[in-house]
């Protein structure tokens, strides 16, 4: 009352004329005073009176109280907020759901995934996506075995994994990779076509020359010897292959390839028919060396000296 009587006084002081009236705030119901004329304009416009800004602000809200349906605890909404069912917060709400709702009282199941042993609610046979793209559409690790011996009984030979691709993704995904499947089905893997199957064993030969593996430093060892010029990796006329060794007698040369590999990785064997046609192409003379010519019994003698013999470049008797 102390600040209502300061705002009489003031009134009274610098407005002697002026008629003062009391008033009560809506808000607060606090009494204040106003001059006649602005009660008169408050009530042609139909305006409330506050006794401060924050009774401004809370008199012109409209939001209501609410009672939330879980927990009974007292909440406010906006009139655009309020639906049928309110709760004070998101957990309430998800609770009261969890209990009236029935798919959530439904007894849990296992995983349809045979690997997966968890438990879930709900109208899904498998409890994740991935569980889903693992279950293999109901084929069995045995029925994938069976399935696999009788494609290779129908082609005589292990399949390959583009050959049959819907067969092979479902093997893989039951036995992790696709040669696990082949091994499971009794069979035997099939060599990779594109990756390199071997790993290189540097020798070193008696004149130097530096080779790929033992064998070739055998035969490298055997020219040395025996007192023939030789030149280690010599380039084809066409495209990126190198011979193994180049002999050169009056003018004409002779290719000297040693082919380890053979019948044993299909990329090494695409590379070899593809220098037995360069060879062809270009009238080049080859001689091929295979494992069977060293081993068990050296037969270099008899393999590479009879080839070398016959073109002319060591002596018939030898």
């Amino acid at each position: 009352m102390l600040y209502n009587k300061s705002i009489e006084s003031f009134y009274s002081i610098i407005l002697p004329m002026a008629k003062l009236i009391k008033v009560s705030c809506v808000s607060c119901k606090t009494a204040v005073y106003r001059g006649a004329q602005r009660i008169n304009e408050g009530r042609k416009f139909a305006w409330n009176v506050y006794c401060s800004s924050r009774c401004f602000s809370t008199g012109r809200t409209t939001r209501k109280i609410l009672k939330c349906e879980y927990c009974n605890k007292k909440f406010e909404r906006t009139p655009s907020q309020i639906s049928p069912h309110n709760y004070c917060s998101g957990s309430c709400a998800a609770k009261q759901s969890n209990f009236t709702s029935p798919r959530y009282r439904v007894e849990p199941k296992t995983c349809a995934y045979d690997r997966c042993e968890k438990t879930f609610r709900g109208d899904n046979k498998y409890c994740s996506r991935q569980c889903g793209k693992n279950g293999r559409r109901g084929y069995h690790p045995d029925e994938l075995t069976e399935l696999l011996k009788l494609t290779a009984i129908e082609m005589q030979r292990t399949p390959a994994k583009r050959e049959i691709r819907t067969l092979a993704e479902r093997c893989a995904r039951a036995f992790g990779t696709w040669n696990n499947a082949v091994i499971a089905a009794g069979l035997k893997p099939n060599r990779s076509h594109d990756h390199r199957m071997y790993k290189r064993v540097l020798a070193k030969a008696l004149d130097g020359h530096t080779c790929d593996s033992t064998s070739e430093a055998i035969i490298d060892n055997w020219l040395y010897k025996n007192g023939i010029v030789h030149e280690r990796y010599h380039r084809y006329p066409e495209g990126n292959c190198e011979a193994d060794w180049a002999v050169t007698v009056a003018g004409k040369t002779v290719f000297v390839e040693y082919f380890g590999l053979a019948n044993d990785s299909p990329r090494y064997d695409r590379s070899t028919k593809k220098k037995q046609a360069l060879c062809r192409k270009y009238g080049i003379q080859l001689i091929e060396i295979y494992p069977r010519d060293l081993y068990p019994k050296m037969k270099t003698e008899e393999k590479l000296g009879g080839e070398l013999a016959r073109l002319g470049i060591l002596p018939m008797t030898r």
